[in-house]
Order: C-alpha cells, then structure tokens, then sequence
C-alpha cells in the first residue's frame, strides 16, 4: 500500500461527484449493455473525469478520486444486473411498459445484498490470495498518475483528459452517424453454404466493442470468439448439414443459432458457474473467518489500521436481514402466495450469496469487464423456474416472471459483487480506508438505481427492446429460459451439449494451469462467445489482438496507459451519444425523427478501420 497519510476522503464535492458520474455511467451502460451484450468497468473514466474536474479545487487527493470512481463504477455495474434481467419482463408480457418505481427498487435492493455480501471476501481475495482484479490495477495507475502530475504542476493528467475527450467524440461521431442518420449498416456480414451446411461470420462496426477487447486482453478475446466460432462454424453447419434450411444462408443461420445454438451457452454457463463455486468454497470461508477475527479484535481493545477497516460484520449482517423483507414483499406481490414467497426469498440469499462470491472471484482473474453474471444468472433462473414448475404447474402464468425476478435480484447483487471488490483492489493499492469505499458502493448503486427505471423506458420507446437494433442479448435468453421451462420448448439437448462442452473446456483449462501456462482457459469466457452473436465476439477479439500486438511491439507503459484512456473514451462516447440519440425519438414518439442520409455505405468500415489504425499506433507507441 503506497499512503498512509490520512487525508479526506469521503467529501461534499466527492459524494456529489460520484453520484452524478454514476448516473450517467449507469445511463451509458444500459445501453453499451442492451446493445452489445456487454458492459465494461467505468473506473479508468470515472477516475479519470475525476481527476480533472477536483484538479479545479484547490484542496483535492488521490483518495476523494478513489471515492469518486468507486460511486461511479457502481453505476456502471448495476446497469448490468438490471438489463441483463429485468427487459426480460417485457418480453415475457408480464411487464407491458417499464415500472419507474419497480425497476428502482430491484435495482437498489440487489446492489446494496452484493455490496454486503462481498465485504467479508475483500481480505481473503485481495489481501491473502492476491487476485489480480486487473481494472482495480489499471484505475489505481490511473489515479497514481494523475495525483503526482497534479503535485508536480505536469499537463499529463490534462493530456489524458484530452485523449478521452477526442476518443469520445469519435465514438460519439459514428455513433450518431450510423444509428441516427442511417449512413452505413451498423454491421458486416455474410455466410455461404457448402453442401446443406452453413458457414457465416460477420462483424460490428463498433469502436466500442474493439475497446471492450482491448481492455480485456488477448487472452479473453480469443476465447470469446473461439466460443463464437463453436457457435458458428461448428454447430451451425452440423445442424444444418443433418435438417437443413430455408431461405437465404445468412437468415436462415441466425435462425437456427437463435433457437438452438446459442442454448448450448446456457449449459456451458450452468457447469460453469457450479465449478466457480467449488474454486471459490475455501476462499469464501477464510474470508468470513477473517472478519469475524476482526470484530473480536477490536471488540477486545485491539486496534485495526485504517487501511484494514471494513463495515463491521455484524453490521453486513443487519443490513442484510433487512433486506430479505422488501424482497420477501416483492416475490409476494407475483406470486401471491407468502409460503412460496418465503421459499424464494431463501432461495434468493442462497443464490445471491455464493453468486456474488463467484463475482467477486471472476473479476479477480478475468476483470470485472468480461465478469460473465448473466452465467449465474441463468442458473438461478434455470433452477427456481424448475422449483416453481414444481410448486406452481406448467400452466402458471407468473411462474417465468416469478423466476425472473429472482434472478434479477440475483444479478444486480453478483454485479456489484464482482465491482465492489474490483474497487477495493484499487482503494488497497492506494491506501484508501476500506468502509468509505463500501458506503460509497452503497451511494453509488442507489443514485444508478433512481435512474435507470427512465433510461429503459426512454430507450424502449426509440427503439424496441429486443428488436434487432437494442436486441438485448442477455435479456432475451433469460427469457428463453424461464418461458421454455413452463412450456416445455427449451431445447434440453443442446442444454446437455453445452454442458459437455464447457466439462472440456474445464478439463483443458486444469492442463494449462498445471501446465503453469499464462494462456488460461477460463470457461465461462468461451461461455459468454457461444451465446453471443459472432459480430460482437470478432470486434472483441480485433480489440484483444491490438492489446497483444502493442506489448509485442515493445510499446512504453505510457503507451499501454494511453491506449486504455482511448478505449475508455471510445466506449464512453459510443454509448452516451446512444441514449442521446434515442431521446428525441423518445420525446416526440417518432420513430423517424432522424433523417435518413444515403450514400455513404463505404464510410463505416473507412471509419472503422481508422479508429483500428488509431488504437495500434497508440499502444505501440516506443
């Protein structure tokens, strides 16, 4: 740890700071989120934005920045648990239009269970297993950087300020451009046959989604395009060959992966989130062993250091019996029924428990980035719609709903699990005092949750969750999954196949690790590729290859700095300039309110490649 001064940390202009930026943030994700399937920390930005704005004050610390990018990436997280649940209700029906009230309790509520149950994980992942939680690393150099250019009077931290700012407006730029006025397809692709097999592949022309790659590396973008290519040119082109199709190759291809392929990422995710828990059982009670250690330590007269300080366990388990009660009234407002809802609001604190440490542990390995909740939520889903199949019958008309809310409690806690503890690796290596940290995880998920209730209904009424511009991925197999259990359409076998797939991946991944190999082969990453639509998964791994490339070129870590600021900013950009596209339409109830400018297809892909081009120079910079 690097400071020990006690300087301020949680301040007037922080909290505030933080609760604005996890606003916007939360905003900006929901739709990164609805559109791609994935969303990215928000720390390096938020710290970064940050840092320039207390740099207007003449009192400001690396440690009110800490607490500024721990609000804010909270916002961030949580707008992962919500859209990858909670559109699903509108899908199903059961929800016609966005309840403001509804969404913001959920929200609110699951984030504040994940922040309790995490704490007693931060000194068994951080402090004695020492995980490397990779966005925490990255924010924490961020925040180094910017406090000794503020002290030495250097322009560095305005000049990555800067480099934000143009990337975000250049996302923001094609953003605008395609998704507004129309000038180029958002997305290039093409599939040809050989025999009655289908071989497609494709890719999006999103300079965010080459920053999510390249924030996560080469070693994650490989394996979530190999799960793509699983997908795509395996399993598609041997169903294909043995039942055959109808219409054009390419069509006919997102058919079949729509309604077959893509379950196999269900099963993939079931095994995988079940052998995360078994990884993660010993770690899990260290870590609640260390804090009970603590509470009798200083119960005795003994003293904690600051930087040790967490909210007290007996405090986390307070707050969390609490909690059960609004959820308890929540499932009985579905069902109806207050032993069934009782039964769930258990099922909820077991699942929300070990998944939240399942989080947390994933985003120590892979980064909270590419932490893949939605497999632990489709498990919960999986398994309390069974439970209520049992309880309820196939003809229930609130059982798919009912399992839905579950999980989508379930998500928002794993969500801000897994962001928690990335944000406390950041606060450890700066010398932050841990508890400040979780009471601002707290104000930052509840100032996300006041807003995202009105950011999915600003972008469902432009542009129709769930139709092929916000086609909301994640949503769309939650739903899939619950419905087809009640209807008894959801096709088991490729469940099953799935499954079998991701016991291999495990098996090869037990080889590297003793292989002692640094290119693991972590299962839910490949998971995450077979369910998500190739064109995703190819900018990705683009993104990933250019991270590779620029170490490879022997690129300055001023360099590697650079590049992360640039994707932050592209990613940043993109999506804001989304939801602001979407808000006139939203306003006047105009669909078309963006004029349609042609010709200027070839623009796209120019643009494309020059924020590619952009990106390489940037990381191999000497």
């Amino acid at each position: 740890m690097s400071n020990h001064k006690p300087l301020p940390e949680i301040t007037v202009k922080a909290v505030l700071l933080g609760i604005v930026l996890s606003m916007i943030l939360a905003g900006a994700n929901a739709y990164l989120g609805l559109f791609a399937g994935m969303t990215v920390s928000a720390s390096i930005p938020a710290a970064v934005i940050s840092m320039g704005v207390l740099s207007l004050f003449k009192k400001s610390n690396i440690l009110e920045n800490n607490i500024v990018q721990t609000a804010a990436s909270a916002g961030e997280s949580l707008a992962a648990g919500v859209i990858f649940t909670l559109p699903a209700l509108v899908l199903l029906g059961y929800w016609q239009t966005f309840d403001y009230l509804e969404v913001a309790k959920i929200a609110a509520i699951g984030g504040i269970i994940g922040v309790m149950f995490t704490i007693p994980l931060r000194r068994a992942l951080i402090v004695t297993a020492k995980l490397q939680y990779p966005e925490g690393i990255a924010t924490a150099e961020v925040l180094k950087a910017g406090d000794e250019a503020r002290t030495s009077k250097d322009a560095n931290a305005k000049s990555g300020l800067k480099t934000i700012a143009y990337a975000g407006l250049a996302g923001g730029a094609m953003k605008i451009a395609e998704q507004g006025f129309a000038m180029w397809h958002a997305v290039i692709e093409g599939a040809t046959t050989i025999g009655n097999s289908i071989f497609g592949l494709g890719s999006n022309l999103s300079p965010a989604l080459i920053s999510v790659g390249y924030i996560v590396g080469r070693n994650i973008g490989i394996l979530v395009v190999a799960g793509g290519l699983i997908s795509w040119l395996v399993a598609i082109p041997i169903y294909s060959a043995i039942n055959g199709f109808e219409g054009e190759p390419m069509d006919a291809a997102w058919t079949i992966w729509n309604t077959k392929i893509r379950y196999m990422g269900v099963g993939a995710m079931v095994i995988g989130g079940i052998w995360s828990l078994i990884k993660l059982f010993k770690p899990l009670i260290l870590g609640i062993k260390a804090s009970m250690d603590a509470v009798k330590h200083t119960n005795s007269g003994g003293e904690v250091p600051r930087e040790e300080r967490d909210i007290p366990i007996t405090y986390v388990g307070l707050v969390l019996l609490v909690m059960l009660i609004p959820v308890f009234l929540l499932y009985l407002g579905i069902l109806k029924s207050v032993g069934i809802a009782a039964l769930l609001t258990v099922v909820m604190g077991i699942f929300g428990f070990f998944f939240s440490a399942v989080a947390a542990y994933m985003a120590g390995v892979v980064g909270s980035s590419n932490n893949p909740i939605s497999g632990v939520t489709i498990a919960t889903i999986l398994f309390t719609s069974l439970l209520l199949l049992v309880l309820l019958g196939a003809d229930s008309g609130v059982g798919a709903a009912g399992a839905i809310m579950v999980g989508a409690v379930v998500c928002c806690a794993a969500a801000i699990g897994g962001d928690n503890m990335q944000d406390l690796k950041t606060g450890y290596i700066v010398g932050a005092t841990p508890w400040k940290q979780q009471v601002m995880q707290i104000v930052g998920t509840i100032s996300a949750a006041i807003v995202l209730g009105l950011v999915l209904d600003i972008l469902h009424t432009a542009y129709v969750i769930g139709s092929p511009t916000l086609s909301a991925p994640q949503a769309t197999l939650m739903k899939s999954v619950a419905d087809g259990v009640f209807s008894g359409n959801l096709p088991w076998n490729f469940v099953y196949v799935g499954a079998i797939v991701a016991i291999i991946i495990i098996l090869l991944d037990i080889r590297q690790e003793k292989r002692g190999s640094d290119f693991r082969i972590p299962v839910l990453a490949v998971a995450v590729g077979i369910y998500l639509p190739i064109e995703l998964t190819v900018p990705i791994f683009v993104g990933g290859m250019i991270n590779h490339l620029g170490k490879q070129a022997g690129g300055s870590k001023a360099s590697e700095k650079q590049g992360l600021l640039l994707a932050s900013g592209l990613i940043t950009g993109e999506a804001l300039m989304g939801i602001l596209v979407a808000v006139p339409i939203f306003l006047t109830g105009n669909k078309d309110w963006w004029p349609a400018i042609s010709g200027f297809e070839l623009l796209g892909p120019v643009a494309f490649l020059g924020i590619l081009f952009w990106l390489f120079k940037t990381v191999t910079k000497k």
